[in-house]
Order: C-alpha cells, then sequence, then structure tokens
C-alpha cells in the first residue's frame, strides 16, 4: 500500500471551530452527550469522559450506568445527569435525547455491556464515539460505519484487525488505515504519535503529549473530548483531530509539574484552557 502524506496536527488550523460564543447562547445549542458505560465497579471512567466533554463546552451531559451507580456518580459534579439502566426500554429514550453517545468507557464485556452496545448500533444512526471495551466486543463482530469515531490504543487496534500488537507498532500509519478500511467513520489510533485517518482528508499525527499520559483513564478523557466536540456540531474528522490536539495540549500543560505522578483527571482544568486559546 502507498501511504499517503501525513498531517501534523497545529492549533492554528482549528481556530475557525471554536469561535467566539454570541452574547445569547444556552446550552441547547452546544449539544447533550449521553456516555453509556460503567459495569459494576468500574464507574470512575463514565464519570472522567463526563467530566471532559462538560470541560470542552458541551451543553449537556448525562450518563446512562448500572443503576447501583447512577446516585453516586455525580455527587461532587451535580452538572451531569447520571441514569440507571438494566435494559434497552431504559437506554432507548436517553439515545433519542443525546446529540452524541460516548460508548465503551468502563463497559466491560459482561451480557449487560453486549446488550447496550448491540441496542445502541442496530437502533441509532447518530455520531458515535467507540472506546474501551465496546471496542474489544466490536472485534468479536467487526461492523462497517460512517458515523463513528473508532478510539483504539494498540492493543484494541490488533484485536480489530486479528493481529499481533507488534504488527500495529512497525507501522502505524498502515494499521491506522487498514482499520479504517474495514471499520469505517473515522479512527483514532493512540499511543505516542496519535494517528487520525478518515475519509477525503490526509491522516494527520499529534506530535504533542508526554510519557505521564501512560496512565488509567486517559483514553477516557480523549473520548470526552472527542464527544464533547462533535455535540458542539463539529464534523467527525475536525472533532477528532482537533480532540486528539488538545487532550495532548493539556496533558503537557499538567505535565509541567512532572510527569511521574501525572494523572488523568490533572488534565480538566487545561482542557478548559485550551478550547478558549
Amino acid at each position: 500500500m502507498t501511504l499517503p502524506t501525513v498531517q501534523t496536527l497545529q492549533l492554528a488550523d482549528f481556530i475557525a471551530y471554536l469561535p467566539k460564543r454570541p452574547h445569547d447562547s444556552h446550552k441547547g445549542l452546544f449539544g447533550h452527550v449521553l456516555v453509556v458505560g460503567g459495569e459494576l465497579g468500574f464507574s470512575g471512567a463514565v464519570r472522567m469522559a463526563a467530566d471532559a466533554a462538560l470541560r470542552v463546552g458541551a451543553g449537556l451531559v448525562s450518563i446512562a450506568t448500572r443503576k447501583a451507580h447512577a446516585d453516586l456518580l455525580n455527587l461532587t459534579r451535580p452538572e451531569i445527569m447520571c441514569h440507571g439502566i438494566e435494559s434497552f426500554d431504559e437506554l432507548a429514550p436517553l439515545l433519542e435525547k443525546a446529540t452524541v453517545i460516548i460508548v465503551g468507557p468502563g463497559l466491560q464485556q459482561s451480557a449487560w455491556a453486549k446488550a447496550c452496545l448491540s441496542q445502541i448500533i442496530i437502533n441509532n444512526q447518530k455520531p458515535l464515539v467507540v472506546d474501551a471495551d465496546a471496542l474489544n466486543l466490536l472485534a468479536l463482530e467487526p461492523k462497517y460505519a460512517t458515523h463513528w469515531i473508532l478510539t483504539p490504543h494498540p492493543l484494541e487496534a490488533a484485536r480489530l484487525l486479528q493481529c499481533d500488537q507488534s504488527y500495529i507498532q512497525q507501522d502505524r500509519l498502515n494499521a491506522a488505515m487498514l482499520l479504517h478500511k474495514k471499520y469505517g467513520g473515522v479512527i483514532v489510533l493512540k499511543g505516542a504519535g496519535t494517528l487520525v485517518v478518515a475519509d477525503k482528508m490526509p491522516p494527520a499525527i499529534c506530535e504533542l503529549g508526554n510519557p505521564g499520559m501512560s496512565t488509567a483513564g486517559m483514553g477516557d478523557i480523549l473520548s470526552g473530548v472527542i464527544g464533547g466536540l462533535v455535540a458542539q456540531q463539529l464534523p467527525l474528522d475536525i472533532a477528532a483531530k482537533l480532540g486528539v490536539l488538545v487532550h495532548a495540549l493539556a496533558g503537557d500543560s499538567a505535565a509541567e509539574k512532572g510527569e511521574r505522578g501525572l494523572i488523568a483527571t490533572d488534565l480538566l482544568p487545561y482542557l478548559r484552557q485550551w478550547v478558549n486559546a
């Protein structure tokens, strides 16, 4: 395969997509993000994704999770609307209200997780951000779609392509393009030099970020950032590229105090700073 020229992501390229808000703005103008996930014992992932979506400017953010978590998740973030769901009948009206759905943070691979993902894919044509175990479940039953952004790390990418992780890392650009060919939509191949591949645009690489970001929850923050930008009516490819860049910039800002000991939620205040830059 002949590989195309790769674009390096720079914040100046995206200024037009985050204009100053009009004086008469209201929350309905900036979209409604629904985060679906958080199997028992994994509630933190959906909370981080939801926080990130708020911090990049989504107008409304909801979480659909296990009922055991629903009353706890917004105790320290009352702006998030939390819903306990155990069946598709409970999930369906939440999907109806959403502008964009993030599925996967803390989802795991239980029967509940499989039912959530299956119903979202079958019954929904709204924009999707697919992350974490939603990717692992997708790898078991591959599908092609144009309305989603897939955000695998190298091991998840290897599962999606049914190959060894070393194959992904040996030629990351080729791997990202193969993922796009097989699954469609927009591919965000995470890692050092995160790549974004989509239709009708050159592949893009982010050269920012740092080793301190190699810690739990960073992917959940990224999925929330991208979903929050999609909610604000950015095209999927632009939201993916800008989301990757803002996430990396926030990580570098947070790492000014040192890379070791950096945690995912350290990025949250810097996300707000960079989307207003």
